[in-house]
């Protein structure tokens, strides 16, 4: 053989190699990792995405949920799986949040993961019981700063979601309020409607059916732009807190290494499964926007996310239970 067929017998054989990954994908079936109990949002959310993912990808996607230890057990589980696409992690907004609380984290949620996109946002609003005097957000900070550490709001726990938008809430106007942490969001939307905490900062879906009946009185949403289901409620922001926005989400991630050609594949039918109306439609039902983020635009967020929160986290004191 001629050195000249060498070389190109090496370039075919290259060429072949980094094709590969994408022909062949998926060669069996798809486990999707929920590092949460069933029937939460994201929960929810990896079920409608997998269910319909299986006509693009050809092969069977399934659903596993896998709780414990503040959904590290789960993400841990993805961290050291084969990066090849047949393991994939469906994961909330206390992905960022975790690296600010907990030492010693069995896993690097930059380093040991490739990112494939966002699936959805979901915002939170601020509710109050009725039997308090607030009618807007700047009644509220008036009155906190009037009374520092007099008014209360109740969480779903230390470092959930619900309570890192009442601190960045309380960093950004300088106020301070008792944390009541609740052991999950229906505890704590009982105590809220029992008037045992003055205020929440509630997703959206579940608050919705309170404020229509007049049990909650709403002050704001929380993201950055009026919601597209309700956009009767204004922003924190528009209310007088610039800067502040919070949103909740829930994305897809694969092992780090996965090859790119396999990432691409999966966002590309994981968007399309985002972009169908029935889903777009269902997910609304349940307070929650379609996005579909490019890989680069969702690591891009994932590390300002990270960054966000250790500042709140440092300024707060906040420490894991």
């Amino acid at each position: 053989m001629k050195p000249w067929q060498w070389i190109l017998a090496a370039l075919f054989l290259m060429i072949a190699a980094m094709a590969s990954p994408a022909q062949n994908y998926p060669s069996r079936p798809i486990r999707v990792i929920v590092p949460q109990s069933a029937g939460g949002s994201t929960d929810l959310v990896a079920r409608v995405v997998a269910q319909r993912l299986d006509d693009g990808l050809k092969q069977p996607v399934v659903v596993d949920n896998r709780p414990g230890a503040g959904s590290l057990n789960g993400t841990d589980i993805v961290a050291k799986a084969a990066p090849d696409g047949h393991t994939l992690l469906v994961v909330a907004a206390s992905f960022t949040i975790n690296p600010s609380i907990r030492k010693n984290l069995p896993f690097d949620p930059v380093r040991d993961f490739a990112p494939v996109t966002q699936l959805i946002t979901l915002t939170h609003i601020l509710v109050v019981h009725p039997s308090v005097p607030m009618k807007s957000v700047k009644e509220l900070v008036a009155l906190a700063k009037a009374k520092p550490g007099q008014l209360n709001y109740g969480t779903s726990g230390i470092a959930t979601s619900t309570h890192m938008a009442a601190e960045l809430f309380l960093h950004l106007t300088g106020t301070q309020m008792v944390n009541v942490p609740y052991k999950g969001g229906a505890p704590g939307m009982t105590a809220l409607l029992g008037g045992q905490v003055q205020l929440y900062f509630a997703t959206i879906s579940t608050a919705i059916p309170h404020i229509k009946s007049g049990r909650l009185r709403a002050l704001a949403v929380t993201a950055p732009k009026r919601s597209a289901v309700y956009p009767e409620f204004p922003t924190i922001a528009e209310e007088g807190v610039p800067g502040y926005a919070h949103t909740s989400w829930v994305g897809m991630l694969a092992p780090a290494k996965t090859p790119q050609a396999v990432v691409a594949r999966l966002h590309g039918e994981t968007v399309k499964v985002l972009k169908m109306q029935d889903v777009k439609t269902l997910l609304l039902r349940d307070g929650l926007e379609a996005t579909g983020t490019s890989p680069r635009e969702f690591e891009a967020s994932i590390k300002s996310e990270i960054n966000k929160w250790q500042k709140v986290v440092k300024v707060a004191g906040i420490k894991a239970e």
